[in-house]
């Protein structure tokens, strides 16, 4: 086997069960990558020097094929209504054929860490069958100093092999796509899926499933600091402006999509960012933008012209879900450390297609539970087919796919960290007002932000609030700069009956969503979905 690369020389590949390798690439700077993602016709270069690849049939993760082995260790821990089931015989199997399968491959391999606090990080090596996946885990995730290479010990072992078709009746799987994730062993197998996503969220969940127990809450959320170590962070969900808002030019990015919050304060897991790039665009976002226009920046499916190759990024007809992979020192006001103290603001952020919801609401700690327990946004017409009018869509804690312990262990712990370091929590809405999609307008930018900046420097504290008569959370009734009607909801739709109306019935969609949590909440929570 023809070996390039550095790496410990006591832990190489065979302590994974490879065996028969053609060749194996370690620890591959972006310049070589480059080179062999483009030699071997993985992904094409565009004007600006991102490397731009295709995923195929998957341009999304595959949420129903993800399976967790069923041991000692997960039998009793895990959230089996969420998460398929896999025994330790199958996932053996499983292994033993990603090991026959790899026979004669060339791979890549990356060793990196995940979580910026040195405590509760994880060492992790991603091998791979294709180089723009190196290139992208490489770029997601923290790279450590090179001399730190030399005495590496992965304690997760990722394989990444989209050429490896499962065979349901063989493995026990759903069909020919799996990800198999092993907590015992630490060990995830990826077969059937080009989507560089898996490989982020394979990470993700394995963090999410150790740190709870060890009292961090992990979080699907972005995250900045202002000067002050006055750190905010904000769940959301794909498409509601997590990482959009988060890049405030005013304030340090610390990440923009996985941390933990721990002890010490908030940390980010990864070392860069992946951005959402449909309708990207410089003037609304500059310093997302910029990174697309740089060497080291990894894109999928994104439309370029043949010829110039310049990047359209309005044009969604691969997908919707266009995405763009950079370091995150590529923001210019990014954090070195990935680390901030407590946050002194928590923000859910909603992209309510059903224009009922207020720009901004102020949650007590039954409220801020309830609402992060329902994990609400919306899809809207045309995004998915047969969707033909504004879809309530509830993932819980704001990350349900990637949630292998029951909701209740995180709700209850961001509950006591909100308690003990007395966060002040908000409701955002970056979804529509004037009607719902279709009829209204999307929440604009500027009021967005100019209403964030009041609640992350303590002005919106002291305005004048009105209880809103669905939802009973604070909106306020008054904010400079912002025209007081679009804090009225009701008031910016010309029909108020409909407005009534439509009101009433997402009302009744986060009832019958949060049933299922009745029976596992404080009596306070439960009251605030009553009354809702």
């Amino acid at each position: 086997m023809f070996e390039h690369g550095f790496r410990n020389p006591e832990c190489g590949a065979d302590k994974f069960g490879f065996k028969k390798l053609d060749a194996i690439y370690w620890n591959l700077l972006e310049p070589e990558l480059y080179e062999f993602a483009l030699t071997r016709g993985e992904a094409e270069l565009t004007s600006g020097g991102a490397l731009c690849a295709e995923t195929g049939a998957h341009t999304g993760r595959s949420p129903k094929d993800k399976y967790i082995v069923c041991d000692d260790l997960t039998d009793t821990t895990v959230w089996w209504d969420n998460n398929g089931k896999m025994t330790p015989e199958q996932f053996q199997l499983l292994h033993d054929d990603f090991m026959a399968h790899s026979a004669g491959k060339t791979l890549f391999a990356q060793d990196l860490r995940a979580g910026a606090d040195p405590e509760y990080g994880i060492t992790t090596r991603v091998f791979t069958e294709l180089a723009w996946h190196s290139l992208f885990i490489r770029t997601l995730l923290l790279r450590p100093d090179r001399s730190d290479l030399a005495t590496f010990a992965p304690e997760l072992t990722i394989f990444c092999a989209p050429t490896f078709k499962a065979d349901p009746r063989r493995h026990g799987v759903r069909s020919e796509t799996v990800i198999a994730i092993d907590f015992s062993r630490k060990i995830v197998l990826i077969g059937g899926s080009s989507y560089a996503g898996e490989i982020k969220k394979a990470v993700f969940t394995t963090l999410n499933y150790f740190l709870p127990a060890r009292g961090v809450m992990p979080m699907h959320c972005s995250a900045n600091v202002g000067s002050h170590d006055d750190a905010a962070v904000f769940f959301g969900l794909s498409g509601t402006g997590k990482t959009t808002l988060s890049a405030d030019p005013k304030r340090t990015l610390v990440g923009d999509d996985e941390h933990g919050w721990g002890p010490q304060g908030i940390f980010n897991f990864e070392g860069g960012c992946y951005a959402k790039a449909i309708k990207l665009n410089a003037e609304a976002e500059p310093a997302i933008y910029a990174t697309t226009q740089r060497f080291g920046t990894v894109l999928e499916n994104v439309v370029f012209d043949p010829l110039t190759r310049v990047c359209d990024f309005n044009d969604g007809s691969k997908t919707e879900n266009t995405r763009a992979a950079y370091p995150l020192h590529f923001i210019p006001n990014a954090s070195k450390t990935g680390r901030a103290g407590h946050p002194h603001n928590l923000i859910m952020l909603t992209a309510d297609a059903f224009g009922v919801m207020p720009p901004i609401a102020k949650l007590n700690a039954a409220q801020a539970m309830f609402h992060f327990l329902s994990g609400y946004t919306a899809k809207v017409a045309g995004t998915e087919k047969g969707v033909t009018d504004p879809e309530a869509t509830f993932s819980t804690c704001f990350g349900a796919p990637f949630m292998p312990r029951h909701p209740s262990v995180y709700g209850n712990l961001l509950r006591s960290l909100i308690a003990k370091h007395n966060v002040n929590c908000w409701l955002v809405n970056t979804g529509w007002t004037g009607g719902k999609y279709g009829v209204g307008q999307r929440m604009p930018i500027n009021v967005t932000r100019t209403l964030l900046t009041a609640a992350l420097d303590g002005t919106l504290n002291d305005t004048e609030f009105y209880v809103d008569p669905y939802f009973g959370f604070r909106v306020p009734a008054a904010v400079r700069g912002i025209d007081s009607h679009i804090l009225k909801p009701r008031e910016t739709w010309s029909d108020k009956r409909a407005f009534d109306v439509t009101a009433n019935k997402l009302v009744r969609m986060f009832q019958d969503n949060f049933a299922k949590f009745e029976g596992i909440v404080d009596p306070d929570v439960r009251a605030v979905a009553l009354s809702a």
